[in-house]
């Protein structure tokens, strides 16, 4: 008999059972499960160096070469858990292939963002003992949640939309499912093994058992905070919820006069906000946001005389930006892990301590150098390591943010002072206030460490955006 699959994928997520299922996976004499053989910060477990004698070093040179010696070498079936945000190098490889098994496993949004957040607060994230478990409640946050929910919408939306053009289905599984061993045993005749399962692994336990009223500190305000949501869809699969632009929640209108501020990250957000809360003698507090598309609707039903618009920045001041705020810092909101990895594999030679003593403006300028040989990679999709929207390209956030619409006006940071106003009073406002610079940044300016080499560096990365938006070299 023809053997149906030459390897399987589990589509999974942190906190949905995926850790359950690949024990029960590899409880089949004829399966292989590799762990997370794609996260961008480790090879199969946090632990591993390799898989099948390729090192993590060999698989971020070619993704391509794991992949096909997990479908040839394994004993049996061979396959590996991938998450939204693992290598996208390998992503349409996967998709496109019909003899790659494909597994979705899906769980309630916000159960899994309940999870994920206790897990945080007790370092705790699998659980083989009962008497060394640890009790934390979590935190809800608004905003991150609905976050969390829009990076499952997208890649649930993506992985349903390549399965249907390329004619194939995949075998779902919930979280509910993975008690089931018949439902083990289903997956594995879908597979094509003739193994079966007389009981399930379970040396892994459940870890947070109790009713999610008892597990959110602030339950009230996370009830309140669903009422924005379409909650007959949370936990529809594939689809989950209607779709959402993705930048919707981060946009900021104006207490009274009606302008909308739709932002490009590590542009100059705070600058506009100010100028915004200005604008109505208010606190910044007291400026519309947190829109979801329906709420946006109803903002501009209401404000017919409303005027949006985004502030694009220089891409070399843009990349600064995001490497201090992001890269640099280790203060909250930065990104720890991707800074490990560039660090790494970048060279970047940041300390753990950035001080006065321990990083001078020349180690600065050489660590942004590597940061922008980094980003010309990413942007070309030979990384690993996800292109967040704090260094993506200005023109294509522009296009993605069409999805929904567009804003009215496209203003220059240098032209701030002139357009802003003017856009202002179209709105209604008769004497608006002038916009103030952005902070500058830390631990250095850019002008402290400008130099030819590093504005090659960002052309090479970013010459879409030069072109786009007419920029010249920063320095002039």
């Amino acid at each position: 008999m023809t053997q149906r699959f030459d390897y399987f994928v589990v589509f999974a997520e942190m906190r949905t059972g995926s850790n359950f299922l690949e024990t029960n996976i590899n409880a089949f004499p004829t399966l292989t499960c590799y762990g997370e053989a794609f996260n961008p910060h480790f090879i199969g477990y946090p632990n591993s160096t390799e898989i099948l004698g390729i090192t993590q070093e060999d698989r971020e040179k070619d993704p391509l070469r794991l992949l096909a010696q997990i479908a040839k070498a394994s004993h049996g079936l061979g396959g590996f858990r991938y998450f939204h945000d693992h290598d996208p190098r390998i992503l349409d490889a996967m998709l496109a292939d019909h003899r790659c098994a494909k597994i979705v496993l899906t769980r309630n949004p916000i159960d899994s963002y309940v999870s994920w957040k206790i897990a945080q607060a007790t370092g705790q994230w699998k659980l083989t003992n009962l008497k060394k478990r640890r009790e934390e409640k979590a935190v809800f946050d608004r905003r991150e949640f609905e976050e969390h929910l829009t990076a499952l919408q997208e890649f649930q939306i993506t992985l349903q939309n390549r399965l249907q053009v390329t004619g194939q289905t995949a075998f779902y599984v919930a979280y509910e499912d993975l008690q089931s061993v018949e439902v083990m045993n289903g997956m594995a005749a879908w597979l094509g093994i003739p193994d079966r399962l007389e009981e399930l692994d379970k040396s892994l336990k459940r870890q947070n058992p109790q009713p999610i009223a008892d597990k959110v500190e602030n339950f009230d305000d996370m009830e309140r905070a669903l009422v924005r949501l379409d909650r007959f869809n949370l936990t529809r699969t594939p689809n989950f919820e209607p779709r959402r632009g993705p930048v919707v929640p981060s946009y900021i209108a104006g207490a009274k006069t009606p302008l909308l501020y739709m932002p490009l990250r590590s542009g100059p957000e705070d600058a506009v906000k100010r100028w915004l809360a200005a604008l109505d003698g208010v606190s910044e507090a007291e400026l519309v946001g947190d829109f979801s598309q329906k709420t946006l609707r109803q903002w501009k039903n209401a404000n017919p005389q409303n005027r949006s618009f985004t502030v694009v920045r220089h891409p070399l001041a843009r990349a600064h930006a995001a490497f201090c705020e992001k890269i640099v810092s280790t203060g909250k909101g930065s990104f720890a892990q991707i800074r490990r990895n560039l660090n790494k594999h970048y060279n970047l030679g940041l300390p753990d301590d950035v001080s006065p003593e321990t990083y001078g403006a020349e180690d600065h300028r050489k660590a942004f150098h590597g940061f922008l040989r980094f980003i010309k990679a990413n942007l070309s999709g030979q990384t690993s390591i996800r292109t967040d929207g704090h260094w993506a390209t200005q023109s294509l956030t522009l296009t993605n943010m069409g999805e929904f619409a567009l804003p009215d006006l496209i203003v220059r940071e240098h032209e701030m002072e002139t357009y802003l106003p003017a856009l202002a009073m179209q709105a209604g406002n008769p004497a608006p206030a002038d916009p103030v610079p952005a902070a500058k940044d830390v631990p250095f300016t850019l002008s402290d460490i400008y130099d030819d080499t590093m504005e090659q560096l960002c052309r090479d990365a970013y010459g879409r955006d030069y072109m786009m938006f007419g920029y010249q070299d920063w320095s002039e």
